[in-house]
């Protein structure tokens, strides 16, 4: 009898340390004691989050906007500046700009005797021509049938190649004769040619203009010489 209450009080000492168990556990699973794994899974921010993402460097931006399959962030890129070529630039010189040497085709010619100095004679070249037109070193004139031409007054070699714009006028003066008397072999021509030379210098070029003389012509010598062509009439005069 003694055995059997024994063994009953074994087992409701068992039992009601289960029942203490279980009411513990269940004290923990209500926030006091055990951590709620789920819970923190559900609430940390996951690597994708926009929240929680990085502001994108310099170099990512960089190398996202030279991509050729980047995202609709990335910048395309720029269309180079087109430029002009030097070659094609305008204001070049073309061949319908380029200067011309003046000649009688180009030019008109007048011949006016002058009464000072005496015994001179002023020969004006006019450009009618529609391009710049250079008048070089000195007129190679022709009275009448002479076979040669006169000198060239030295001295008076401007500095620069006389220049003629369109409209423009070059001169030089005719020493007709000496003015003491001086002079030999001389004869009164009514005609005279005018030739031009070019560039080199080396023979006349184009064509000759053929000016007028007054009717009863003018009287030249072997004393006839010429001046360089000149830019100014004053220029000219002075010889």
């Amino acid at each position: 009898m003694s055995n059997l209450r024994t063994s009953r009080t074994r087992l409701a000492g068992a039992a009601a340390t289960v029942v203490l168990a279980a009411l513990s556990l269940t004290a923990c699973n209500n926030g006091t004691g055990v951590k709620n794994e789920g819970a923190s899974a559900a609430t940390t921010p996951t690597a994708n989050s926009s929240s929680s993402a990085p502001s994108p460097s310099a170099s990512s931006t960089s190398a996202s906007s030279t991509s050729a399959g980047g995202s609709g962030s990335s910048v395309s890129k720029a269309t180079p500046a087109t430029h002009i070529s030097a070659s094609k630039a305008p204001g070049g010189t073309t061949s319908s700009t380029k200067p011309v040497t003046c000649e009688g085709s180009n030019t008109r010619t007048v011949a006016a005797p002058l009464t000072r100095p005496v015994n001179h004679m002023l020969l004006t070249v006019t450009n009618t021509g529609s391009r710049t037109c250079f008048l070089y070193g000195y007129p190679a004139v022709q009275f009448g049938e002479a076979q040669s031409v006169p000198p060239v007054i030295e001295d008076s070699q401007p500095q620069a190649v006389v220049t003629l714009e369109p409209g423009q006028s070059g001169y030089a003066s005719v020493n007709l004769s000496a003015t003491d008397g001086s002079g030999k072999n001389g004869y009164t021509s009514k005609s005279l040619t005018v030739y031009f030379y070019g560039r080199s210098m080396s023979g006349s070029v184009g064509k000759g203009a053929h000016p007028s003389l007054p009717a009863k012509g003018v009287y030249v010598d072997d004393s006839l010489k010429v001046t360089y062509w000149q830019q100014s009439m004053d220029d000219a005069v002075n010889w």
